[in-house]
């Protein structure tokens, strides 16, 4: 008997997306564009004027209710009891081991109301282990929205510019990591965030998902931003300047045997907080010295591309790990990288070995992020 494949879910826009030739792939079961006009281009598009992705196949997640904000304490490690209405952080929900569930964005709505946006390759796994984890607990409602918004990101210098055309919200007012609703494209009570993955100032915004109003949409951001070069951009580019800003991907740099404090991201895990799932796994880690191995960006010195799963030797020849994320560097002009390896090679300008095509490639430890975008001068 032949096991017969899941069709692949497509966004609002994937008819938008194939009318324009974009290179479509199986993304986390979801048919993606990974390349709409040349991943270069893309790629320096957002680091140098603007692009918009559609970013539709994310999943959100809504608590609501008396008991949400003690759901969300008891879900994720940051602590969202410092969060005001109107902000949202990064965070994770992890297992009790330590590990990831899923690094996810929380937003405040309301005293009693929640956005949590998670993964799309993890959708159906976060919404179980949500409604699991929390099920038990009083007050408070899950609601899985992912299919509701056609999710769109625009990002790049040139990105305030091109969605102030579409919207009388004062942007400049959305301070990062921050949000509000507003009039988009003559849309009512759209959520307009200033959040992204790609290292650049942007906005998130969430639209209905039905099929002509994402179609109008995208269309009015991309004549918006002509006058800036504004491009469609895919999730490849997407991927390269995510790298570039040091940003975790799950079942790269984060997964459910990496644990919070080697991915390096314990700045986010509020161990002060009275509890969340995954804390004392963590204390446990810290008070035993820390993790034996930790993730580091590392910078090819001789000719050779480390590429993801490429495996990591000290020059002497001892095997430390294997490559998370690897690709030339678009913006930098280098071959980059992120790995774990042992915490006693992690010292910065460290040399290490990374195997390419059976031959030893020298890279050196290097700081992340490897681009951090230009601050604004007055």
């Amino acid at each position: 008997m032949t096991e017969t494949m899941a069709p692949l879910r497509k966004t609002a826009l994937n008819a938008v997306h194939r009318a324009a030739k974009s290179k479509m792939v199986d993304f986390g079961g979801w048919d993606m564009p990974v390349d709409c006009c040349g991943l270069i281009a893309e790629h320096m598009a957002v680091r140098t004027a603007v692009g918009v992705f559609d970013v539709s196949h994310m999943g959100d997640i809504q608590l609501r209710g008396p008991g949400s904000l003690a759901a969300v304490q008891h879900l994720c490690m940051n602590d969202a009891s410092k969060l005001a209405v109107g902000q949202a952080h990064y965070s994770a929900m992890l297992y009790p081991n330590g590990t990831f569930v899923d690094d996810v964005v929380v937003h405040k709505l309301s005293d009693n109301d929640y956005l949590i946006v998670i993964n799309a390759g993890t959708r159906e796994k976060d919404v179980q282990w949500v409604r699991r984890t929390i099920g038990h607990m009083p007050g408070v409602h899950v609601n899985d929205f992912s299919d509701y918004y056609t999710q769109l990101a625009i990002q790049g210098p040139r990105a305030a510019e091109t969605l102030q055309k579409l919207t009388s919200t004062d942007l400049s007012s959305i301070k990062n990591y921050w949000f509000t609703w507003g009039q988009v494209c003559g849309l009512y009570n759209v959520m307009i965030a200033r959040t992204g993955y790609t290292g650049e100032d942007g906005f998130e915004i969430y639209i209905p998902s039905d099929e002509p109003t994402s179609a109008r949409v995208w269309g009015e951001v991309l004549e918006a931003g002509a006058e800036f070069g504004i491009l469609a951009c895919g999730l490849g580019a997407r991927n390269t300047l995510r790298l570039e800003a040091g940003m975790a991907l799950y079942g790269h740099e984060i997964s459910d045997t990496i644990n919070v404090l080697e991915a390096g991201l314990g700045r986010y895990a509020k161990l002060d907080k009275p509890e969340f799932v995954g804390r004392d796994a963590l204390l446990e880690v810290q008070a035993a010295g820390g993790p034996g191995r930790k993730l580091v960006g590392l910078e090819m010195i001789e000719r050779g591309i480390g590429r993801d799963g490429y495996a990591v030797f000290s020059i002497e020849g001892k095997r430390l790990g294997d490559i998370t994320s690897g690709s030339p560097s678009p913006f930098l002009k280098k071959n980059i990288a992120m790995a774990y390896v042992p915490v006693e090679y992690t010292a910065l300008d460290t040399e290490v070995a990374v195997e390419i095509r059976g031959q030893m490639v020298k890279a050196k430890v290097v700081p992340l992020p490897f681009y951090k975008r230009p601050k604004k001068t007055a």
